[in-house]
């Protein structure tokens, strides 16, 4: 059956729709952040097609496994729940460098686990971390974040501290000094992924949430929509979801109506066998 000329219109908005719930959850934000967005996409839509679209919603999904993934797919950077209940939204972040010992792959950090065995694996291992099923997942590589800001021309920014930073074997040259600025290409790529200072991961995160913020104020601009197609096919190239369309639509819409409350999960630094890891001092905690 050929689809109609309004069912393609919503196929190739799902990829975008699905690069924000996976950039508004896995990165940490709030969902205000993404709203304005979403409004601009639904009217960029006749309202005869968004009502037959808000007719046939499927039901919300309760939890989605959020992932975000190093430059070469690999390794998954940044891991998190998001589930919903009658209270609310709630995101519970996973540190990559928690420890966990898997039945399969012996003691490791578990950001490896989508490396040695790809979804299954890591959805095993956050599950067992927050201590609830995880049926749908969201993978979004983190490569996306400089793709579409460079899209853009580049992100504005605001560099707390100088950041200095250099790895060969990861083609990584990081020099940024502090200041309000536009971040793009190399710049932008060093300012999401530096972490070698005494936050850690901790400030990368919080990194990555701001750039994010950033990017999202700019998807909702007249100027970014106008490179509309551009930023769909970077988004449809780095995102991997078992959603559908409907059930994509159904999340973005109950996060655009509500503020995200964001945890991370309780656990103190510590080394084993000389390797130093997240360890979580209490598993069944999360929200």
């Amino acid at each position: 059956m050929t689809p109609t000329k309004q069912e393609r219109r919503f196929r190739f908005l799902t990829p975008l729709i699905g690069m924000g719930i996976a950039l508004v959850g896995g990165l940490g934000f709030g969902a205000t952040a993404v709203e304005p967005l979403l409004l601009r996409l639904s009217s960029s839509s006749t309202s005869t097609g968004a009502n037959q679209l808000q007719q046939v919603l499927a039901p919300v999904p309760q939890e989605v496994l959020l992932l975000g993934t190093d430059a070469e797919g690999r390794r998954t950077d940044v891991i998190a729940s998001l589930h919903l209940t009658g209270e609310g939204a709630h995101l519970t972040q996973i540190p990559r460098d928690t420890f966990i010992r898997s039945s399969q792959y012996g003691e490791l950090k578990v950001n490896a686990l989508y490396a040695f065995g790809g979804i299954d694996a890591i959805s095993a291992g956050a599950e067992e971390l927050i201590g609830r099923p995880m049926p749908h997942y969201i993978v979004l590589n983190l490569k996306t974040l400089r793709e579409l800001g460079d899209a853009l021309g580049g992100l504005e920014m605001t560099v707390a501290k100088r950041m200095r930073y250099s790895d060969r074997s990861q083609n990584l040259e990081i020099d940024l000094l502090p200041g309000h600025q536009r971040l793009r290409g190399r710049a932008l790529e060093g300012y999401l992924r530096f972490r070698n200072d005494g936050e850690g991961d901790l400030g990368r995160m919080r990194r990555q949430r701001q750039a994010v913020d950033a990017l999202m104020g700019q998807l909702a601009t007249a100027e970014a929509m106008t490179k509309l197609p551009q930023l769909l096919h970077i988004a449809n190239s780095n995102i991997k979801t078992n959603l559908n369309l409907f059930q994509l639509a159904s999340l973005a819409k109950v996060l655009s109506g509500q503020q995200l409350s964001a945890s991370s999960l309780p656990g103190h630094l510590g080394y084993r066998n000389g390797f130093s890891y997240w360890f979580v001092t209490n598993p069944e905690r999360s929200l």
